[in-house]
Order: C-alpha cells, then structure tokens, then sequence
C-alpha cells in the first residue's frame, strides 16, 4: 500500500511540476525585446539622414524636434493625412523660431516620426507619399 501510495504521489508531482514532457525539457523562454525610447530612435534616424535642410546651420534642438511626432500621431489617429497635417490647415510643419525645414526633408521628418512614435501609420503614410510622389 505504502508503495501505491508513493507512486501515485510521485507520478501527481512530476504532473504539476511539469517534468513529464520531453518537448518542454529544451525549450528556451523567449527573452522579452528591449523596448527603444521613441525619442531616441527619431533622432538618430534624423541625425543619420544628413537632411539638406540642417546641412549649414545644423540640426535644430532634439526637444524642438520630438514636440512633433506625437502631435503627427495624434492626427493620423483622427484621420488626416500628411498633406493636412503638413499644411496651413493642421499646423504640424517642423519649423522653429530659429529653423526651418525643407517640403522633402519635411516629408522625410514625418516619416521618420511616425516610424518611431506610431508605426502601426508606417505603410499608410509611404504609401500616401509615394502616390503623391514625394517619397
């Protein structure tokens, strides 16, 4: 009886522990992905475009920059596209009080915001540039 008894409990904790599958014995947990600051991944794509627009009197502040990808986010969840928002109608043209940016390197900035901040908006927003025929 003792052995039954000893078996049955046995078997049941190899049960709850797990240890009974030999496909679950080598299994690697995935590592969780490292999350990339927003802020951070615009800029570089920035810094790394050497867009025409900062090339004499460089890039403008990282802090004037960053205020505008959320606010391109915001309005592509509202519906609107590039064009309004780059536009009189929307307001969200990157430009400072000391700084401006060229129409195609304007293009090029949303791109990479949107990239960073929202790119589930990535392919909608190519693909609105590319029909425009500006990306």
């Amino acid at each position: 009886m003792r052995r039954t008894t000893a078996a049955v409990l046995a078997a049941a904790c190899l049960t709850l522990a797990g240890c009974g599958s030999s496909t679950d014995a080598g299994a690697a947990k995935p590592s969780p992905s490292p999350t990339v600051d927003p802020d951070k991944k615009f800029i570089n794509s920035v810094t790394g475009a050497d867009l025409h627009s900062y090339a004499t009197k460089g890039m403008p502040a990282a802090s004037e920059l960053e205020a505008f990808p959320p606010k391109w986010c915001t309005a592509l969840d509202a519906g609107h596209s590039v064009d309004w928002m780059l536009g009189d109608a929307g307001g969200l043209y990157p430009w400072g009080a000391d700084w401006g940016t060229e129409k195609a390197d304007a293009y090029q900035l949303v791109v990479f915001g949107v990239a960073a901040y929202c790119p589930k908006y990535s392919a909608q927003v190519k693909t609105e540039l590319r029909d425009e025929g500006v990306y």
